[in-house]
């Protein structure tokens, strides 16, 4: 049986442990630097509290990061060197050079690592790409999708001034955004360019909205709403892919099923029943043991995890700029 550890006692990481419960892993022990954190979280889902980030990889063979986004490089890093098998919140890292820094060193050391974009395993948005592979829209042009909350924590919690501090979480870009543009690459391909208004760094620092426009090198074209201005309590997660035979459609206020109208019944749509339901973020893990056991590739490549950091930083440049960027010629700002 593997040996989990979990980097981080915070939100993602009760989630993550929660779900480790459910497997066959043993949760071996926690490291967070707030270490009443990391025993609350122990005696909660099995495990003890490391004094140390190191002590806990030394006793684990998984080492799942769950800490914030600026503190994903560390532990990754440190657990490759030591020949772990790795698990990653998204995004991979705050900026590409981190990220290429950290697969540099996975790469070298031969370790599996599996970043752990959760939507690819929400069961419409898995119904939709497989809709989209097996041709039921023909070939697609288009596709659109929401993401819209309120902003993350309560104004005055601590965890409001890191999401509000644009250096720490990104803003809704790197927060929210990120999850539609490893989706939109997944079913489209590459991404040829970006184009994005927002209120980047806004005077308001809980309420951050972004419009994205994205070119294909296929050609096609995507559209992506990520929003923190909705008013606590309402939220709206959106999808439709469209291609030259017909339109998949998901709306999380009509959640039962996804919808596929064609030509030939362009009157009724087709109900397309979901999977049964399940928490993705345990689909994920399971996922990544399967993978893990079998010697599998994972759904989500560490390039994939790289690129979506990538689409997301030329995103923020757009805002900045107000100008289209090329994915292929962008390069961070220093």
């Amino acid at each position: 049986m593997l040996a989990v550890g979990i980097v981080g006692a915070g939100n993602i990481a009760q989630v993550h442990g929660q779900c480790w419960s459910r497997l066959p892993v043993e949760i071996r022990g926690w490291f967070d630097l707030a270490p009443a954190a990391a025993r609350r979280s122990a005696q909660r889902w099995g495990g003890v509290a490391h004094d140390s980030l190191e002590a806990l990889i030394e006793q684990c063979d998984v080492i799942d990061v769950c800490t914030n986004v600026t503190a994903h490089k560390e532990p990754v890093i440190a657990a490759a060197r030591q020949g772990k098998a790795i698990v990653c919140e998204k995004p991979l890292a705050r900026t590409v050079a981190d990220c290429e820094d950290m697969l540099q060193v996975c790469r070298a050391e031969r370790v599996p690592l599996f970043v752990a974009h959760v939507v690819r395993f929400f069961p419409q948005f898995e119904a939709a790409r497989r809709a989209v592979v097996e041709g039921a829209v023909g070939v697609p042009g288009a596709m659109r999708t929401v993401r819209a909350f309120a902003f993350p924590a309560a104004p005055s919690s601590p965890a409001a001034q890191r999401y509000a501090d644009f250096a720490q979480s990104g803003g809704v870009v790197m927060d929210v955004a990120i999850h539609d543009l490893d989706f939109h690459r997944w079913c489209l391909g590459e991404i040829d360019r970006v184009f994005a208004r927002g209120l980047l760094e806004a005077q308001a620092p809980h309420c951050d909205h972004a419009l994205i426009s994205l070119r294909f090198a296929s050609g096609a074209v995507g559209h992506i709403e990520a929003s923190w201005a909705h008013i606590r309590g309402r939220s709206r997660t959106m999808l439709e892919i469209a291609g030259t035979a017909g339109l998949i459609e998901w709306d999380s206020r009509e959640p039962d099923a996804l919808e596929l109208l064609t030509d030939a019944s362009a009157e009724l749509a087709k109900p397309m029943p979901l999977a049964p339901p399940d928490q993705p973020y345990y689909k994920e893990l399971a996922h990544f043991l399967h993978c893990l056991e079998r010697r599998l590739p994972f759904r989500v490549s560490p390039r994939d995890a790289l690129m979506a950091v990538k689409a997301a930083q030329a995103v923020l440049h757009s805002i900045r700029t107000g100008r289209p960027v090329a994915l292929a010629d962008f390069q961070e700002p220093a």
